[in-house]
């Protein structure tokens, strides 16, 4: 945990100095966001749970390498897990991360862009709520301590500093050691840069 808090705060440190170095230029930027997520669990079958219902916020910062191509890192706490429910048993995993985006963003147009990168997570609190209606299951895993995966995505950002975004976590990393079983987020983001 010690190595990705200092991974987190050496890019977040990076970036907050890039734009305050350059105060005058445009060329940085940083800013708050936060949203919805609706997050599922897929297994190596491609198999998908339902929807845990939740919300992310943090920051960002950006840095435009060209005119049309930035690169965005964030931090951001975010509600993650998932729900399943049928004839015997509703259970409801909630998973909470720290996740630490790196984007490479492509704007086609001044206010459009898409966005791709990487992103790894820590998790921070895991808790599991079971009701049972046939059969008495005791069989709860602890949840792997790094997600991992890719991101895909696409936004909106006014002049005046807005940003309206939706994002795509594809999870790679085992959500636990026993199983199979991956992250899936879909994330509608509110931001504001300054």
């Amino acid at each position: 945990m010690k190595k990705l808090i200092i991974i987190m705060a050496f890019v977040l440190s990076y970036n907050i100095n890039a734009q305050n170095t350059q105060k005058e230029d445009k060329n940085s930027s940083f800013g708050l966001k936060g949203g919805y997520n609706l997050a599922s669990v897929r297994n190596s079958d491609g198999d998908e749970t339902d929807q845990r219902k939740g919300f992310h916020i943090g920051f960002f910062g950006e840095s435009y390498l060209t005119n049309f191509l930035a690169i965005q890192t964030e931090l951001t706490y975010s509600q993650q897990g998932y729900k399943i429910e049928n004839s015997n048993y509703r259970l409801t995993q909630k998973i909470d991360y720290i996740n630490l985006p790196l984007m490479l963003k492509l704007y086609p147009t001044q206010v459009f862009y898409l966005e791709a990168g990487p992103q790894i997570g820590y998790a921070i609190s895991h808790k599991e709520e079971i009701e049972t209606f046939v059969i008495n299951n005791n069989n709860t895993y602890e949840p792997n301590s790094i997600d991992w995966g890719v991101n895909f995505g696409l936004g909106f950002k006014s002049e005046t500093g807005i940003i309206l975004g939706a994002r795509y976590h594809y999870g790679l990393g085992k959500i636990y050691e026993e199983t199979d079983d991956y992250n899936n987020v879909l994330q509608l983001s509110l931001g504001f840069e300054f």
